[in-house]
């Protein structure tokens, strides 16, 4: 408990469930709205959490900051460790790895999801008034789609896989028989919250 590196580990785990993973399900959970139509969506999603007491500081508290953290720390971690996948090709070295560099895109994603949504409502009154129609736009050019794909897929992939490194950090797992069943529970996760995703992207452009 004297070892900061071994605290600011454990809150690195804890942040990135509680409030980043908390609110990765609450905002696909919302975007998957988006199969209702521009009006609904725009008035029980976008204008909704726009409208919430305090939203500036829950934004830079709950979400912006601990997101920062888990990032900023995620990098260190990345820096510090050392892969060994070439002389010990085991199937969760290769996931340590990946964890790493899915961490590496999420943060790139976040930083282009981040500026063409929430800042660029902030400046664009168009946008902040009508967030349906400027996401079924984005999603309609080829070189925006497939980097949202790409960015969906790393995010919920570095969460589900981290729910198992998480499981083994704070002693949930401890027999080999427990750490495969979070093991497949994460893996099936990973294919419902994708789906999920997926189908809100979906939703702009097959909503009635």
């Amino acid at each position: 408990m004297q070892n900061p590196h071994f605290l600011l580990r454990r809150v690195h785990s804890l942040v990135g469930l509680v409030p980043v993973g908390a609110f990765l399900l609450f905002h696909l959970w919302e975007n998957s709205k988006s199969r209702f139509g521009q009006e609904h969506y725009n008035t029980y999603v976008v204008e909704k959490i726009q409208n919430l007491n305090y939203v500036w500081f829950l934004e830079v508290f709950l979400i912006a900051l601990p997101i920062l953290f888990h990032g900023v720390y995620g990098m260190v971690v990345f820096w510090r460790g050392k892969q060994n996948v070439t002389h010990y090709g085991y199937f969760r070295n290769w996931m340590w790895l990946a964890q790493r560099i899915s961490g590496v895109g999420v943060l790139l994603f976040l930083l282009m999801h981040v500026i063409g949504t929430r800042i660029l409502a902030i400046w664009n009154e168009a946008v902040r008034q009508d967030m349906f129609s400027h996401m079924k736009n984005v999603l309609s050019e080829p070189y925006f789609l497939v980097p949202y794909l790409i960015g969906l897929v790393l995010t919920t992939f570095h969460f589900c896989n981290g729910l198992w490194s998480a499981s083994i950090v704070w002693g949930l797992a401890t027999t080999p028989r427990a750490q495969k069943i979070i093991q497949v529970a994460s893996g099936v996760a990973f294919v419902v919250i994708t789906a999920v995703g997926i189908h809100g992207m979906l939703g702009f452009f097959l909503a009635s």
